[in-house]
């Protein structure tokens, strides 16, 4: 260890001893504290603790272990999970003196479960909803998602993987499951330190359930996420609202919820634009589950296909842009906006004068206030204008923690367009 690594530091009145730089946190021993703990060094109620807002950490503190959290003035803030390698080292799960320990994370689990099944009584509406929403249920790390019969569980934490042997049963009891499936990008595995258990996953490749009388397949395989976008059912439900005796184009369709549901709730025609080869057949299954509901499936670049039908011009009554996340970190914004913007104006001109357009943005990065202006600035650069109807988002499935505002990821815009 080099010589600048470790020094001595001042007795503090709480006790102290010999600290040491282990990474870019220092290790440290204070009498009198619940260990394994960490300090931070700001005032902060957010669950996710970055290396640069940590200051020191017990020396018996292990990847994976409750700790207790301390201030920066010895006193007891809350507990959470640490690993000192990963990009977030801490997850808090709850703030204020009281111990925390395996059965507060269960106490969680059900309480998400009971939002579900009592409160917003999903299963009434659909087989296919969101049970756990990491931060959005103070469980930072773990998302769940009840496809059918099948819990398909994405994670983001190595404390949480840790512990889905003991999750997965409790899960699946309660929420009268029969098959699992464990993801972990690749990504988030190396930085975690996570070591992939195939025995955690059932072999299972598909999912069928329904949502509003609409039947669909998840494919764990090529599809994205957990398999399927449960935060849009509400959106896709509206959508179809709109559509009887319409003429419909649904960009970005992905494996076709929109358009199925345009298509089902009577639209005169529906045609489905994709760049995603697979998803384009996924699509076509989901047609033929509802009694091969027909579809002009297209398989086209967004961009290319609304530049060729603005060349043409051809126009809809009803429009749904639902585009892939475009922006990833604030570094990227700018670029991510221009494409948003592009797709945006590209729409605009698509939809009949008095005609209804849908526009949607799941980038968590982009506020409401910012793709609102983004999707108004688009339409006057078209020339066109924008009579707002709503403004929507995520289903109460993916609920948003007051501490933890940018979970309000999925943003969308109702407007008849002039």
């Amino acid at each position: 260890m080099k010589k600048e690594d470790v020094w001595k530091s001042k007795r503090s009145p709480r006790g102290g001893g010999v600290r040491k730089r282990e990474g870019s946190l220092k290790v440290a021993t204070v009498e009198g504290r619940r260990t394994p703990w960490v300090e931070i060094k700001t005032y902060t109620f957010h669950p996710t603790i970055y290396k640069s807002m940590l200051g020191r950490v017990s020396a018996d503190a292990k990847a994976g272990d409750i700790v207790t959290v301390y201030d920066r003035k010895g006193e007891i803030f809350g507990s959470g999970l640490f690993n000192g390698k990963a990009r977030v080292p801490l997850r808090v799960y709850q703030h204020g003196e009281d111990e925390f320990g395996e059965a507060d994370f269960l106490a969680l689990l059900d309480r998400a479960i009971n939002a579900r099944k009592d409160v917003l009584k999903l299963e009434e509406a659909t087989e296919a909803y969101r049970v756990v929403h990491s931060d959005g249920d103070g469980l930072s790390g773990l998302v769940v998602d009840r496809l059918g019969d099948v819990l398909s569980i994405q994670v983001h934490s190595f404390g949480i993987y840790q512990r889905l042997p003991e999750w997965i049963p409790y899960l699946k009891e309660k929420l009268a499951a029969s098959q699992v499936i464990v993801e972990v990008e690749p990504k988030i595995a190396d930085l975690e330190g996570i070591h992939i258990d195939e025995s955690l996953s059932d072999d299972i490749r598909f999912a069928k359930f329904q949502e509003h009388g609409v039947r669909y397949e998840a494919d764990f395989r090529d599809g994205h996420k957990t398999g399927f976008f449960c935060d849009q059912r509400d959106n896709r439900k509206l959508f179809g609202g709109y559509a009887a005796g319409k003429d419909v184009l649904d960009v970005c369709c992905y494996t076709g919820g929109f358009a199925l549901n345009a298509k089902l709730g009577g639209a005169s025609d529906v045609t489905a634009v994709d760049l995603d080869e697979k998803a384009i057949a996924q699509a076509k299954r989901n047609a033929n589950l509802n009694g091969q509901a027909k579809v002009n499936w297209t398989h086209c670049d967004a961009f290319s296909f609304m530049r060729q039908m603005q060349r043409n011009g051809r126009q809809w009554d009803l429009v749904n842009l639902d585009p892939p996340k475009l922006i990833f970190s604030k570094d990227q914004s700018a670029e991510g906006m221009k494409k948003y913007e592009d797709l945006n104006q590209l729409a605009c001109t698509l939809v009949k004068p008095g005609g209804v357009m849908a526009t949607y943005s799941c980038s968590g990065q982009l506020s409401a206030e910012e793709f609102e202006e983004m999707a108004i600035r688009s339409a006057h650069r078209a020339g066109r204008r924008l009579q707002i109807l709503d403004r929507t988002g995520a289903g109460a499935d993916h609920p948003v923690m007051s501490n933890c505002p940018e979970s309000r990821y999925l943003k969308a815009i109702w407007s008849i367009v002039w």
